[in-house]
């Protein structure tokens, strides 16, 4: 969704670099562990990437070796 203008950012699920959908073998199943939830965004530590998750599964998101996190809705302003 969001990269750096230079690009060169690391993506990576479970470890394992991010490739195409096309040319993805099919993820193995696995147990326990952090899972990326479909349809949820993520930002690296320093907010300057961020992606959608468009298939969950099993294995964490990374940006160059740094743990992804899950980011926050923004609060919608009061009403009163």
């Amino acid at each position: 969704m969001r990269a750096p203008a230079g690009g060169g950012a690391e993506l990576a699920c479970g470890g394992k670099p991010m490739v195409s959908a096309a040319s993805a073998p099919p993820a193995p199943a696995s147990g326990g562990g952090a899972a990326t939830l479909i349809g949820k965004r993520y930002v690296n530590a320093d907010d300057t990437v961020e992606v959608l998750c468009t298939s969950s599964g099993a294995g964490e998101l990374s940006c160059d070796g740094t743990p992804m996190t899950l980011k926050a809705a923004k609060p919608l302003p009061a009403s009163d």
